[in-house]
């Protein structure tokens, strides 16, 4: 068995030794560098460039066994070979579990020692190899793995995209339906103005699903620069409620808002805040029955701003939790209570929320609302 040429060093201090291993291993194409002692033996080992120690047990300054631990813990695939004239059972024991690879008996002759050493370095071949193998291995897992995930963003972007072309389809078509029964006669004077309000209620749909696909997309591009500036939280939060207060008096809700006296503030888009509080208090609102309550809440707990946002409204199925705050996801209870909505709100809040290192979760019974809370970390 030939070995490809290596380079090796002798620690000995025997000069006969030394230069005899040198002559052998020359012959076989090795390039073999020579230390007379421990320390200069351990000084070599650092350089880092050999693929195998021959090292003798007996030196007057450090002893074989523990330049031994010294070089295995530097570099464990480093092949040492012991070499002693005091060859016992116990000590080629104690040499092999300390991590020499193979233990010769001085004097040896130049077979033994080529058989040693040609061993040794195929045992190293094949370790290095058996990394190489494993680091390939590691590679094309890591590459399996990233196919999966491309291969399920293929699938996500053209299901998104069709959800999309269907929901912007959708309203243009009943627009036109509405238009086309009047332009044909269909419709007579009298009535036209309804179909007219049909159609303006879908453009203004439609053009709530646009913002919110605009909105979406900004949120989710991680080149566009967020504009930050110090956020008033329960005054943003007060804000929203007003504006969304006539609507929960044309349903005939109570609408009950409490805030802490403090002020939290957060860095951040001003408009993120407020799209943030006004899907969720906006929600909250469409799906509650007239004569039901929606309750707002702000806490400030642990360096965090705890918002929550609690109605009586017709609450979510355990088995729609998980999907909730998915784009363009709407549980059936939803639709069949309510056929406006993009869909988008709750994806929207998600996106903001984590944007700005919180985190938002819901609790809900059917029949009996839904409780939206959202943690939010503050600047003081």
């Amino acid at each position: 068995m030939e070995s490809e040429p290596a380079t090796i060093l002798v620690v000995d201090d025997e000069l006969g030794i030394r230069e005899g291993c040198r002559r052998v291993l020359s012959r076989e194409g090795h390039q073999v560098v020579m230390a007379a002692t421990g320390e200069e033996g351990w000084q070599q080992v650092q350089s880092g460039r050999f693929d195998l120690v021959l090292l003798d047990v007996m030196m007057p300054d450090i002893s074989g066994m523990e330049l031994l631990e010294r070089i295995v813990a530097f570099d464990p695939e480093l092949v040492c070979i012991i070499s002693t004239g005091y060859a016992t059972i116990e000590l080629a024991v104690q040499a092999i579990k300390e991590g020499a690879y193979d233990f010769i008996a001085k004097p040896f002759d130049a077979d033994t020692l080529l058989l040693a050493v040609r061993q040794g370095l195929e045992r190293r071949r094949l370790a290095r190899e058996a990394r190489r193998l494993a680091q390939v291995e590691a590679e094309k897992a890591a590459l399996e793995h990233r196919k999966v995930e491309l291969e399920q963003l293929d699938r996500v972007k053209s299901s998104f995209t069709l959800t999309v072309a269907h929901e912007l389809r959708a309203p243009v078509a009943a627009i036109q339906s509405y238009l086309r029964l009047i332009l044909d006669g269909y419709i007579p004077p009298e009535r036209q103005g309804e179909y007219l309000m049909r159609a303006e209620q879908r453009a203004s749909a439609q053009l709530e699903l646009i913002g919110d696909l605009l909105d979406l997309a900004r949120m989710q591009n991680p080149d566009v620069q967020i504009e930050s500036e110090p956020v008033n939280l329960a005054e943003s939060l007060r804000e929203a409620c007003d504006l969304m207060g006539s609507h929960a008096q044309e349903k005939h809700l109570q609408l009950t808002v409490s805030l802490p006296e403090a002020a939290p503030t957060l860095m951040a888009d001003p408009r993120h805040i407020r799209q943030l509080w006004v899907n969720l208090v906006s929600n909250a609102i469409k799906y509650t029955p007239a004569g039901g309550t929606v309750t707002v809440t702000m806490a400030v707990e642990d360096g965090r701003a705890v918002t929550t946002v609690r109605d009586t409204g017709i609450g979510i199925a355990a088995e729609d939790l998980p999907r909730l705050f998915q784009e363009f996801y709407r549980t059936k209870a939803a639709q069949a209570y309510s056929q406006m909505g993009t869909g988008l709100g709750l994806a929207l809040v998600k996106r903001i929320v984590e944007t700005y290192h919180g985190q938002v979760g819901v609790q809900s019974t059917v029949g009996q609302g839904s409780t939206f809370t959202v943690r939010l970390p503050i600047d003081g």
